[in-house]
Order: C-alpha cells, then sequence, then structure tokens
C-alpha cells in the first residue's frame, strides 16, 4: 500500500474539516408530536431523531443504549417533561466538550391552537441553534400553522352544528382540554388509572348519574379500563382518544389525530342520541 504524502494528509484533513463545518446539526426529539412539529419547522435543514416510537407514551417508554448514544451526540434535545428520566439522563451524558443545549416544552398539545404554540417554541428553540435560517423556520411553521387553523375552523364548525354543548361528558383530564375545545359539556374529569380508588369511581359515577352524562371519553394511552368501568357503572358509551398521532389508524400526525378524535365524537353523538 502507498504511503499518503503529506500533500494528501493535509487535504484529507481539510475535506474531513469541511464535512463536519457543512454537517447538519442533529436535534433530539422525545416523543412523536416533537418530532412532527420539528421536522416541519427545520425542514432538510437539520436531522431529527425521535426516541419514542409514535404511539407510545413517554412515562412508561424504558430508554434504549441507542436513545442515550443519540442524546450525547445531540446539537439540541428537545422534551415536553413528561419524561421521567430525561433530567438524569441529560445529567449522565453532560459532556463540556460537546455541551448539548436542552429546550423543555411543557403543556397540552391536544388543541390546534395548542400545537401553534409549540410549533412557535420550536421554531425559537431552532433559530438560537441556527440564526441564519430564521425566516425559514418562520416560513415552513406559518404554512403548519395555516393547516392547523383551517382544520381547527372545520371541526369547530361542525361542533356547532351539531350543538355538542348539549352533551354532558366526563373525560379523562389528558383529553378534557380539547374536549372542552370542541365545546362539549365536560361536567367531570379524572386522572391516570393507577392513581385511582373505587371511591373515585364511585364519586365519578354518582356525579355522571346526576348530570347524565352521556359520554365518558378515555385515553389510550393512559390506559382505558376505568373510564370503560365507569362507562358501564351510568349506562353511558366509553370513547377512546389518542394523545399521540400513530398509535389508530388515521392518526398518522398530529392534524390527522385532531380530525380522526373529533370524528370518533361526532360519531357517538349518533348513538347516544
Amino acid at each position: 500500500m502507498k504511503k499518503l504524502s503529506v500533500l494528501g494528509i493535509m487535504l484529507l484533513i481539510v475535506v474531513t474539516a469541511g464535512w463536519g463545518l457543512f454537517a447538519k446539526p442533529t436535534v433530539v426529539v422525545t416523543h412523536a408530536v416533537l418530532g412532527e412539529f420539528t421536522e416541519v419547522v427545520g425542514g432538510d435543514l437539520i436531522e431529527v431523531t425521535t426516541i419514542i416510537p409514535s404511539g407510545f407514551c413517554p412515562s412508561h417508554y424504558d430508554l434504549r443504549p441507542s436513545d442515550i448514544a443519540a442524546v450525547s451526540n445531540a446539537s439540541l434535545v428537545i422534551y415536553s417533561g413528561l419524561e421521567p428520566w430525561m433530567e438524569s439522563l441529560l445529567a449522565s451524558v453532560g459532556d463540556a466538550s460537546h455541551p448539548a443545549q436542552a429546550v423543555q416544552l411543557p403543556g397540552s398539545w391536544t388543541r390546534p391552537d395548542d400545537a401553534a404554540a409549540k410549533v412557535d417554541a420550536i421554531v425559537a428553540a431552532l433559530t438560537e441553534l441556527l440564526p441564519e435560517e430564521a425566516a425559514t423556520f418562520e416560513e415552513n411553521a406559518a404554512a403548519y400553522k395555516e393547516g392547523l387553523a383551517s382544520l381547527a375552523a372545520t371541526l369547530k364548525e361542525e361542533a356547532d352544528r351539531l350543538d355538542v354543548k348539549s352533551i354532558p361528558v366526563i373525560a379523562m383530564a389528558w383529553q378534557a382540554t380539547f374536549v372542552s375545545w370542541l365545546g362539549f359539556d365536560v361536567v367531570a374529569t379524572y386522572g391516570v388509572p393507577e392513581t385511582l380508588s373505587l371511591r373515585d369511581l364511585v364519586d365519578l359515577a354518582q356525579v355522571g348519574t346526576e348530570t347524565g352524562a352521556l359520554l365518558v371519553i378515555d385515553n389510550l394511552q393512559s390506559g382505558v379500563n376505568f373510564g370503560a368501568k365507569l362507562a358501564r357503572e351510568i349506562g353511558a358509551l366509553h370513547v377512546v382518544l389518542t394523545n399521540f398521532p400513530g398509535a389508530m389508524p388515521g392518526t398518522e400526525t398530529v392534524p390527522a389525530m385532531f380530525k380522526a378524535n373529533a370524528a370518533s365524537l361526532f360519531s357517538a353523538l349518533e348513538v347516544v342520541r
């Protein structure tokens, strides 16, 4: 094998350095919702790695070695705060020679306007990472938010036509925001099933009976057995929604998820009326 000349070695160093200069920054996000928003805003200017597969709940996910490696090599990490392992993970992979910026975006995304707010927050985070691309990020976000606004108007119009405000319902807390936004009369909410007792079931059943609740609206990722029991107790229809895209047919994106969740609720009205 021929030895590289000094000139060849220098050229190799220059080319390798050039690759490093032009490499896209990697943004690691924890779940599918943040992944979709980040990909939409960043386009082909960044590489996005999503840790948790689509449809999984962050609080129930077990980290893999590849996830730790991804965070270790990231230029930016975006998470919700629902991930119980995130703070310790960030602390364990901290490296002064390769510090990853971490941005927490707490709060719900279950209404179109909440989703739009998350998109804006991601624009801000990516602009800090690549300030020269701010205009592109804003343009990408504007197109996506326009679609969200159009969908929101359509869903609200249908909800008004169906007079959902006259329908009393009980909703799992993680879906109550969306259900209320549509206009349903949410007479009670309940938390994560593993934190609830028989007393909670009895109390909610009493409220449901007194208010004539027609629907018990559950969240797939948090478990649906409690909601199913409650629905049976009060003679209501049990409806299961998702707060992550990809968990049910027809929910491949966040806008599709909003549309499918609303369609499930609207279809339920045909049964209970």
